[in-house]
């Protein structure tokens, strides 16, 4: 079988061509001839087990991206945390977050390059930030320098806010893309399966009376 000639870079279709032939944000190519306005990035293995979590409940869950250079904003990893999760809230365990900061900072890692992405998902077809989402994007994140809120609906539909205190400080809407350029990376949906198993509590298969975990969905502050 003969070999395929590598594809020149000349050939390459955009970033944002390949976003929009996946059905992804098609936002992206407004921000092209924008170099100042940031885009959220995801390497292509960050972004399937985001979308394959997704979907193996029905709950919404969440964790943390981690990204190697801030000032690229490229989302390498997705990390779960122990979570107590329903279909309108993510609750995570105290501990689990700061097993994560303490896991992070042994790596070497500072807290901009693994705390400042909250990502979660909505098992609805909105990614339109809740109250409770606006509450805990204002509490925990509102003394950092900045931060990022990204909600991925069931559908596929994404919501992403750059939050900053630069200056006067200030909000904005950041379009999002993935980069299939990069090489894929690992992708193994029975680790994804695992840690899922490990770290998610589905809330909603053991409703009862008891509805503290629910009452305030918090993560801890970064």
């Amino acid at each position: 079988m003969l070999a395929k000639s590598p594809m020149k870079a000349s050939d390459r279709p955009s970033l944002s061509q390949q976003a929009r032939r996946l059905g992804h944000d098609r936002r992206v190519s407004r921000y092209e001839d924008r170099p100042n306005v940031p885009v959220l990035w995801f390497s292509p293995a960050a972004w399937v087990k985001l979308n394959w979590l997704a979907h193996v409940g029905q709950t919404e869950i969440g964790g943390f991206g981690v990204t190697l250079d801030p000032d690229e904003l490229l989302v390498t990893e997705f990390h779960l945390l122990n979570q107590k999760c329903t279909s309108i809230s993510v609750a995570f365990e105290d501990e689990a977050v700061a097993d994560y900061f303490e896991k992070m900072v042994d790596a070497g890692r500072k807290p901009e390059q693994f705390a400042r992405i909250w990502l979660h998902t909505h098992p609805g077809d909105s990614p339109m930030p809740s109250t409770t989402d606006e509450a805990t994007f204002a509490r925990v994140f509102g003394s950092c320098d900045w931060a990022i809120m990204f909600i991925l609906s069931r559908t596929g539909k994404t919501y992403a806010r750059l939050r900053f205190r630069a200056g006067p400080g200030g909000q904005l809407l950041v379009p999002v893309g993935v980069r299939w350029d990069l090489p894929i990376g690992e992708i193994d949906d029975d680790v994804w399966g695992d840690e899922y198993a490990d770290t998610v509590e589905d809330l909603d298969l053991f409703k009862s009376d008891r509805l503290e975990w629910w009452d305030e969905p918090t993560v801890k502050d970064a």
